[in-house]
């Protein structure tokens, strides 16, 4: 997907959300997010809507407070609050371009508005799933957005960066280890791979068998590595426990 196709699909996944909310019961506790009730949950997109689009258009060179961000509390806002947020963004993301110069919070990536556009489209897209679940209602989404949400997960979870904020995450990485991430409804298909000293992975399958292959929509596959689906969800083979300990480890968002 291209940056005005994410800056649509930001306005477009939020307003998904605000309608398979209408009505719900702001109490309501997310599954996934289990400190958090739906109307945390919904300031807490709101709100991080707004702290982009200040990012943005402030082009600021230092990450900006975010504690109402991180901590959200459960305030009633006006009906088209969200709506209004996601419009902001895209407007803001839109004027600023791509190839603008501003703040990430990622070691050693470029430090592009083109970021924003990306993680906020997706990042707006699992916790529709979160919200929608949460509420009672079938959680769907396109194949473009589901591939582009995957994708980013394995590069972002795939930064040098991530073994020295979780060292944890060494004890992964054997010689042979791969995880082939195959879905079911989709062409498209993923390796990560955990053969060498740090992270990796690549699109389609791995040179050999796999450690673990997991077969499932890739609505689901997408779902399940965000750990809002437990791997049962799928169909797996090869060494499942293996797969657990992955998913425990490298789990975010």
């Amino acid at each position: 997907m291209d940056f005005d196709q994410r800056c649509a699909e930001i306005v477009r996944q939020t307003e998904l959300l605000a309608a398979a909310v209408e009505g719900a019961d702001r109490a309501t506790r997310i599954a996934s997010c289990p400190d958090w009730n739906l109307g945390q949950l919904l300031n807490h997109i709101g709100t991080g809507h707004r702290w982009a689009e200040e990012t943005v258009r402030t082009r600021a060179d230092h990450p900006l407070p975010d504690e109402e961000l991180r901590q959200p509390v459960d305030v009633p806002r006006p009906a088209t609050w969200l709506a209004d947020g996601a419009r902001m963004l895209a407007a803001t993301l839109r004027e600023a371009g791509p190839d603008a110069q501003v703040f990430t919070p990622i070691p050693d990536g470029e430090p592009r508005a083109a970021f924003y556009a990306r993680r906020f489209m997706n990042e707006t897209t699992v916790h529709r799933a979160d919200a929608t679940m949460a509420a009672g209602g079938k959680f769907t989404v396109t194949p473009e957005v589901a591939h582009d949400a995957l994708e980013e997960w394995l590069e972002l979870g795939s930064l040098p960066a991530m073994l020295e904020y979780f060292p944890e995450r060494r004890e992964l990485l054997a010689p042979g280890r791969t995880i082939h991430l195959s879905p079911t409804d989709h062409a498209a298909s993923w390796t990560v791979d955990l053969t060498g000293e740090v992270l990796g992975w690549h699109p389609g399958p791995p040179a050999g068998t796999a450690t673990v292959t997991v077969a499932a929509p890739l609505a689901d596959l997408l779902l399940m590595i965000y750990g809002r689906l437990p791997a049962e969800t799928a169909q797996r083979s090869g060494d499942t426990e293996f797969l657990d300990r992955w998913l425990s480890l490298v789990s975010f968002g």
